[in-house]
């Protein structure tokens, strides 16, 4: 089994050095996941340094890894971005959680006008908060160089401003334009962000769509089938990773 833990405070490491784990994680390692002494583990800082290496001290406290591999990984050229509807039930946290996995690279909740789940007052917090643990855990799980940042709740009128620089594509079951289809290319060179828009369970709205749609943002179709809000970023996700060569 593969032990990937986050260490905030990593900055640097080179082969020959030891790397200090404490807190949260150094108690997870040691006294869960029973790690001991001469293990092998992976350490990461969620922003592209990656060590691999032996474990030379592990107590419940603090955890000391003798780096013996050390790797940098540079940000994708162009950012996978995810704007999930909120959503009832734990629809929005699987939504994030296979996001995450699938290699997205900024998550943005998105209040829709047909959400059931409202954030609202210190409801936001508690909101945010959640799905940045979600992000954490599963970056730890895929062993992703690089955590997703979870930006602040946004409006539709916020999601549209961003057609004027990003490539915004809405999922949207009677959309003319398949997915595939879409030329990712268009202008002459592939966009720094392409923003996939997911709607919650009653869809988006006639009138978010007319909004989105006058700022430049594109619907488009995943295919005949209708996804559940859980899915179907996740499945527009693992299209454009293929399509952009990530995979």
């Amino acid at each position: 089994m593969a032990h990937f833990y986050l260490v905030d405070g990593l900055t640097d490491a080179e082969a020959g050095s030891t790397v200090e784990v404490t807190g949260s994680e150094a108690r997870h390692a040691v006294t869960v996941s029973r790690v001991r002494v001469g293990e092998t583990l992976t350490l990461g800082n969620a922003r592209g340094l990656v060590v691999h290496g032996e474990v030379t001290e592990a107590a419940p406290d603090r955890l000391v890894l003798l780096a013996t591999r050390v790797l940098r990984h540079e940000r994708p050229s162009t950012r996978l971005v995810l704007a999930q509807a909120l959503a009832k039930g734990d629809r929005d946290e699987l939504a994030v959680q296979a996001a995450t996995e699938l290699g997205v690279d900024e998550i943005v909740p998105w209040a829709a006008a047909r959400s059931v789940s409202r954030w609202e007052g210190p409801k936001i917090a508690k909101g945010l908060t959640r799905w940045s643990s979600i992000v954490r855990e599963a970056t730890k799980q895929s062993i992703r160089p690089w955590a997703p940042e979870v930006t602040g709740l946004a409006t539709t009128k916020e999601l549209a401003a961003r057609a004027s620089r990003d490539l915004v594509l809405v999922l949207e079951p009677s959309a003319d334009e398949a997915l595939t289809a879409v030329d990712l290319t268009a202008g002459g060179a592939v966009p720094d962000r392409v923003v996939v828009v997911v709607g919650p369970e009653g869809g988006v709205s006639p009138a978010e769509l007319l909004l989105l749609a006058e700022a430049g943002a594109r619907a488009v179709r995943l295919g005949d089938a209708v996804l559940r809000t859980s899915t179907a970023g996740p499945a527009a996700l693992s299209v454009l990773s293929a399509r952009l060569g990530r995979w």
